[in-house]
């Protein structure tokens, strides 16, 4: 790997860390108060299917069968989206894994990697469990008994990754369906060291393209961006979020 693509790729992550205020090396969590405090106010942006287009890629149905709502997201998610793959180089494009997800598929998700914690560290405690399951899942409820509004609920987020012309997917450095596989979150950081030189390359690529629209990642999860929930509100450091739980 090149001096030159190094460079570029820290100058990228060290961008993502400080759009969504990583201090101290500590990835500010999507139920960090600071974020659960920002205020929503629901503008009421339609819903869109991915179906019913052909240019932005998606791929099979994913965490349970027939799912039949990762293909929705909000409409302005799905222009800027359309604005994002302009910039990418005109041998990749996007594909994207998930976008709108139910509140009951979410709680499933929660519950599945806290039992995969629980059973991999039997020491831990309720709420060093917790706390560590939110690094990868949102909860439906948080720590407190309080409801929360997980980003992919309200089809503000998306799960996403990079694919050629010819629909092969280019190395990221971990599968986004493999993320459970994950334990300890190392692979899945859109800055680690793990993985290979073309991954890094491939998410500064990604980085590159998703923010220069407005979008914002959580740099737990290199797959994971959104625009308008509260994660991006916090980061982008505007007054309200603009969407809501949709039900």
């Amino acid at each position: 790997m090149s001096e030159k693509i190094k460079f570029t790729f820290v100058v990228l992550v060290l961008g993502i860390c400080t759009m969504n205020t990583v201090f101290a090396n500590q990835i500010v969590s999507l139920v960090a108060p600071s974020v659960l405090s920002m205020p929503v106010i629901e503008n009421d942006d339609p819903m869109i299917d991915l179906n019913k287009q052909k240019i932005i890629a998606f791929g099979p149905s994913p965490e349970i069968p027939n799912n039949k709502d990762y293909t929705k997201i909000r409409k302005t998610v799905y222009e800027k989206l359309l604005e994002a793959q302009k910039v990418l180089p005109k041998n990749l494009k996007f594909c994207v894994y998930e976008g709108y997800r139910s509140l009951k598929l979410q709680e499933q998700l929660f519950k599945d990697q806290y039992n995969t914690l629980k059973r991999n560290h039997p020491s831990w405690d309720h709420k060093i469990l917790f706390d560590e399951t939110t690094k990868l899942v949102s909860p439906t409820v948080n720590f407190d008994g309080s409801q929360n509004i997980p980003p992919h609920s309200t089809g503000a987020a998306i799960d996403i990754y990079l694919i050629d012309n010819d629909e092969n997917v280019v190395d990221m450095g971990l599968m986004v369906a493999n993320w459970m596989q994950d334990v300890d979150g190392s692979l899945s950081q859109t800055s680690s060291s793990k993985i290979s030189d073309d991954a890094k390359k491939n998410r500064t690529i990604m980085s590159r393209a998703l923010q220069s629209v407005g979008f914002v990642n959580y740099p737990g999860e290199y797959w994971h961006w959104s625009y308008g929930d509260r994660y991006w509100a916090y980061c982008s450091k505007e007054q309200f979020a603009l969407y809501d739980t949709v039900k």
